[in-house]
């Protein structure tokens, strides 16, 4: 057995020994005072008890309590300790007479040497809080649970603090881990149970493993006026991806967390026919995400050859120089030649919105550079883009790099970009996609073919008035981008909406009243009707003016609101319906109904994402079940 090894095992029956060490120990007077500074007790067999030195944690056998053997190894091992000790012994008061008080006074201090070498007790505060803190940093981190079984990290812990014993890494995936998710479902379930309105997105996905999985975020407005996003589930999806199937999955993954489908607003999905069905089946309001629509416009500029030729020389010049280091090595050199900005070229990658555009902005920044380093060998030399193709690439350009931006802008979720959508597409016909007289032919082109086709996907006029209605509780815009001849509809499907929402409060604050009451309340006994009671609640004209009173002031409240200032461009209208929210309480009900809609599927995008870096290559065994809780830990601790 090693001297590490022997040392743990000798400390572990520290405490069983003490107390007879403590008896035996005193039996020179002041040389014990002095010596036992820099050592501890470990055990005690009879009259021979033996120590452990605190510096270097070498065992020193001490015969009857005696300290010759330890001043002998402070002078052998550590002289400075040992000088210092030969000083303390010379001042130290000689003992009293009598034994019994020397050795209650130095009881308390062997005690606690002896607890600085004890390990923590499983059920104390100290290790609980710290094996609590592992645990979130192996789910938020996304780490895997045999991390805490690698040395490194264990030497960590054990430097932090010594007398913590780190678990192995089943407590943490059987026991730890589902205890979290256990935590922060309840913390979630909590959060929806006061959610009026939802919306949410979904979308269908395959691990490094090709198990099939089924994404469903919500998303909702709190009551201090913030976007809140939640992942709630990203479940293993065997069944065949049919439009039923999807439909009755989305459903039951609703109703396991309480939500009610009349509650949710919209959902946000790809343009997946399966999906699409779902949403159908389902009787759901259903917004295609903008980033895959502008994604699909841009695949149809692709279709003209010219453009396709292009982008093909793009890749293959990429591809030339991710490949080779000597390449990597010469643009670097041909890049401070030229004074150009010292970056890597960009790869496209499918599945990520604008990427293509971004190699092609890319490669026409570097295109001295690049065509430097291709020209200097033969076999890279064909591959220099000539100025038809160049000419392409800059035409590609000025007509789809503006529209990077935006789809970066929407793509958010911690905050409000529904009500984006209508000012965007405003903008793109009336400015950023409008043929300009200096634009090339094919770049004229390129913009007719994008806005024709994102302006035909959103001509469907359900889809028209979702997004004039979230323009609307926007007090940044209201009826600014609504046509001129559906103003007036706009505003009184708002009126509507407002008084159904109003009556559906009432409807479920009498419901949650008689719930609390239905214990407690004791009907009254019943009494015999008289005839006159018969004519005292025939119908009257009294409830049509009572309706007739509420709309009204819906309708004053809907105009005092679009008579009020707008808000700035640059500001956060929750923000500003926090502050307004008591001068129209009607209207800012109608914004949490709206604002919280995705413009785009990102956020399940972003699950899958979380997803990738779970089940990698060395955590290919996962059980679905983890993964849906790990996911689930990652995007909501």
């Amino acid at each position: 057995m090693s001297a590490p090894d022997r040392n743990t095992n000798v400390t572990e029956r520290a405490s069983t020994s003490a107390e007879k060490s403590d008896e035996i120990v005193d039996k020179r007077g002041k040389t014990n005072s002095v010596v036992w500074k820099w050592f501890g007790y470990l055990r005690s067999d009879k009259l021979q008890v033996s120590t452990c030195c605190k510096m270097c944690r070498r065992v020193v056998p001490t015969s009857s309590g005696n300290t010759s053997n330890l001043f002998h190894h402070l002078k052998q091992f550590h002289p400075i300790e040992h000088s210092e000790s030969q000083k303390m012994r010379h001042h130290t008061t000689p003992p009293s007479s009598s034994p019994t008080p020397v050795v209650s006074k130095e009881k308390p201090m062997q005690q606690t040497q002896m607890a600085a070498f004890m390990p923590y007790d499983k059920q104390s505060k100290r290790h609980k809080d710290i094996t609590k803190a592992v645990t979130n940093f192996l789910a938020k981190d996304m780490m895997p649970f045999s991390t805490v079984e690698n040395v490194g990290f264990r030497k960590m812990i054990s430097i932090i603090d010594p007398r913590y014993e780190l678990p192995g890494r089943k407590y943490f995936s059987r026991a730890a881990i589902p205890a979290l998710y256990g935590e922060v479902r309840e913390r979630v379930e909590e959060q929806l149970k006061s959610v009026s309105y939802f919306a949410t997105t979904a979308d269908l996905w395959s691990s490094r493993t090709s198990e099939p999985y089924l994404s469903l975020t919500v998303h909702f407005i709190d009551q201090d006026w913030k976007l809140v996003s939640l992942c709630l589930q990203t479940v293993y999806f065997p069944d065949d991806h049919t439009g039923e199937a999807i439909a009755a999955g989305l459903a039951d993954a609703l109703a396991s967390w309480g939500l009610r489908e009349d509650r949710q607003v919209c959902i946000t999905t790809d343009s997946g026919t399966n999906i699409i069905k779902a949403a159908e089946l389902n009787g759901w309001t259903r917004l295609q995400c903008f980033g895959h629509r502008l994604n699909s416009a841009i695949e149809k500029v692709n279709q003209d050859k010219r453009v396709d030729r292009a982008i093909g020389v793009c890749k293959k010049v990429v591809a030339a120089f991710s490949y080779s280091w000597k390449k990597k090595r010469d643009l670097a050199a041909a890049q401070e030649e030229y004074h150009l900005p010292k970056h890597k070229l960009i790869s496209e990658t499918p599945t990520r919105w604008g990427s293509r555009q971004q190699m092609v902005k890319r490669v026409l920044e570097q295109k001295r550079a690049i065509t430097e380093v291709l020209s200097k060998d033969k076999k890279t030399r064909p591959l220099v883009p000539n100025w038809q193709d160049v000419d392409v690439l800059e035409s590609i350009d000025a007509a789809l790099s503006p529209l990077l931006e935006f789809t970066d802008a929407l793509s958010g979720e911690s905050y409000v970009s529904v009500s984006f959508l209508k000012p965007v597409m405003h903008l793109f016909n009336t400015s950023i996609l409008k043929e300009a007289e200096d634009d090339t032919e094919l770049t004229r082109t390129i913009k007719t073919t994008v806005m024709g086709y994102l302006n035909q996907k959103y001509d469907d006029p359900a889809m028209d008035n979702l997004l004039d209605m979230a323009c609307l509780v926007d007090p940044r815009f209201k009826l600014q981008y609504t046509q001129e001849e559906k103003r007036e509809y706009i505003k009184e499907r708002a009126v509507l909406e407002m008084l159904k929402g109003e009556r559906s409060v009432v409807v479920r604050e009498e419901e949650s009243r008689e719930e609390a009451m239905r214990d407690t309340f004791v009907p009254p006994p019943k009494k015999k009707r008289s005839l006159a009671s018969f004519f005292s609640n025939r119908p009257t004209t009294t409830t049509n003016t009572e309706n007739l009173s509420a709309q009204q002031a819906v309708e004053r409240e809907l105009g005092n609101y679009l008579l009020s200032p707008h808000a700035d461009n640059d500001s956060n209208p929750l923000d500003w319906w926090k502050v307004y929210q008591n001068n129209f309480p009607r209207v800012s009900q109608l914004a949490q109904h709206y604002l919280c809609i995705q413009a785009t599927s990102s956020p399940s995008e972003r699950v899958f994402s979380t997803g990738g870096n779970i089940v990698t290559c060395k955590r290919a065994s996962l059980k679905p079940d983890n993964v849906d809780q790990l996911v689930f830990l990652a995007r909501n601790l």
